[in-house]
Formats: C-alpha cells, sequence, structure tokens
C-alpha cells in the first residue's frame, strides 16, 4: 500500500504535536475576565439607544466620567452582542424622530370627512398641537370653498394667541381645498406651512391618528343629523379629548391638565368613590372622584 505521506512528515506533526502539549503545560494559567455586571451592560445599551450618534469610544468616556471604569472593547462587545450598529448607521434620523424633537413648534391639520343622516357629505377641519395634543375642531361646512378655509385660518390664529402658543409648523397635506391665502395668513402670524409627500400619511402620524380616534369614538357610534349636530358633537369631544382623555403619546396625561399625584393612602384606596359623567346621550364617559 502506497502512503500518500513520507515518514519523515508523520514524524515532524508527532514532534510538533508534543512540542504543543509541552507548552501547554508550561504556560501560567491566568484567570479568565470576569462578565461585565448586568447594571454596566443596561446603561451601556441605554446610552446608545438615547445617543445614536455616539460610537463606542465616546460611550466609553461617558462610563468613565461616571466613574465607571471599562475598556473600551468591553463596550464595543456589549453593542455587538445586542446587535446595535455602529455609530454612523444609527445616526440616520427618521421623521418620527424630527416630529418627536420639534414638537414644541409643531401644528398639524386636516380635513375630513363624514356623511349625516339625509346622505349629506360634511367636512370638518382640524387642528392638533404636536407638544400637548390640544385640538381644535375649526369648523364644518358642505363646501369647503377658499372664503370659508381662510376665515378658519383668521379663526386659528386668534386662538394660538389667546393661548399663546409659539408654533412655527404647521404640518398639512396637499389637498387642494387649502388655498393660497391659507399658507399666507398663517405666515403672517409667524407660521410657516411645511407640505407633506403625497400618500405619505406617516408625514402627518399624529393628525391622522387623532382622525382616526374621532371616527372610533364618536362619528361610528353617533347618527348625525345636520351640520348644527355635527358642530355641537364635535365641540362636546374637543372639550373632552383637551380637558380628560388621557393620550398615550404624552404619557396617558391630559393637553390641558397634568396627571395628578397617585394615591398613597391604603385607607383612602379602600374607600374609592367614582362617579361617572356621561356627554352626548352616554357615548363620552368621564370618571372623577365624587365630591
Amino acid at each position: 500500500m502506497r502512503l500518500l505521506v513520507r515518514p519523515d512528515t508523520v514524524l515532524r506533526w508527532h514532534r510538533d504535536l508534543l512540542a504543543r502539549r509541552h507548552a501547554a503545560r508550561s504556560r501560567p494559567k491566568r484567570p479568565s475576565r470576569p462578565r461585565t455586571v448586568h447594571s454596566i451592560r443596561a446603561l451601556v445599551l441605554r446610552l446608545a439607544r438615547e445617543n445614536p450618534g455616539w460610537g463606542y469610544r465616546r460611550l466609553h468616556g461617558e462610563l468613565l466620567v461616571l466613574g465607571i471604569k471599562v475598556a473600551a472593547s468591553t463596550v464595543w462587545e456589549i453593542l455587538r452582542e445586542a446587535g446595535i450598529d455602529p455609530a454612523p448607521e444609527r445616526a440616520r434620523s427618521t421623521w418620527a424622530d424630527f416630529l418627536r424633537s420639534q414638537a414644541d413648534a409643531l401644528l398639524a391639520c386636516d380635513f375630513f370627512e363624514t356623511v349625516t343622516l339625509t346622505g349629506a357629505r360634511l367636512y370638518v377641519l382640524a387642528v392638533i398641537e404636536h407638544a400637548n395634543r390640544r385640538v381644535w375642531a375649526l369648523g364644518t361646512t358642505a363646501h369647503p370653498t377658499a372664503t370659508w378655509v381662510t376665515q378658519a385660518a383668521k379663526n386659528l390664529v386668534i386662538d394660538l394667541e389667546d393661548v399663546g402658543c409659539r408654533a412655527k409648523f404647521m404640518i398639512r397635506d396637499r389637498d387642494g381645498k387649502f388655498p393660497a391665502l391659507f399658507d399666507a395668513i398663517l405666515k403672517d402670524a409667524g407660521v410657516e406651512v411645511v407640505l407633506s409627500r403625497i400618500r405619505m400619511p406617516r408625514m402627518n402620524a399624529i393628525m391622522e391618528r387623532w382622525v382616526q380616534t374621532c371616527r372610533r369614538e364618536l362619528l361610528d357610534r353617533t347618527l348625525i343629523w345636520n351640520q348644527r349636530h355635527l358642530l355641537h358633537a364635535l365641540h362636546e369631544y374637543e372639550r373632552f379629548c383637551n380637558e380628560h382623555r388621557p393620550h398615550q403619546g404624552i404619557v396617558n396625561a391630559r393637553p390641558l391638565h397634568p396627571l395628578p399625584a397617585p394615591i398613597a393612602d391604603p385607607e383612602q384606596i379602600a374607600r374609592l368613590n367614582i362617579q361617572r359623567r356621561d356627554h352626548l346621550g352616554g357615548i363620552l364617559h368621564e370618571y372623577e372622584h365624587a365630591a
């Protein structure tokens, strides 16, 4: 039988094997590095999440400022194990991030429609403030002419001045119902109009979400008789949204009233007496402590 290797090659393999075993036995054993404390790992991931533009070396420096001594390679390893991309890829800003960062200066408006019992189609113009989710139902009409929309813009400017709103931008879609004078009136008041892209509702997501909520909680549960009835229902729902309804986008607070302090007294909790107030024939419910 022919061998594929020479005898000298087999002997050389044997000598190398013995040399590696001897080197492994003679090498002193160093203690392995302990795993990073869970709290430090959680802090690194939190800093990376809250600061997308920070790389692992910047995160390492922030930990040192906090008195936490770890190696920069440890920070890099934590980010790699969590599947977090490098800083240049994480620093890309999304439209949602932009809306959240600029919420204090943003308003949004939109038209939506509903149908009465007689089949008449009515249009509603509403505005929402991003910072605190305050809503204005500017009015309803069967014919949203340029004159009507312009007057609604003037009324909005007055309302903004009355409440001290300092918004700088108004997001709206490219609906033909908005005349050029609508934008001009807002511009004179210091509010610049920003047009959303075509077929991109996410660019006006907060307004679209409120319209959906209004339909689900009010319009889909109410038989609208006429324009006067619709205006009354919208004003009641506007008051309900601004003064009582919690909004998830602002940590379940109300636009005009912050959350009260939690009840800490067990005896008071045991004696809870909650009353319900109905609006619009029982469609809207408000709960409050009995006097």
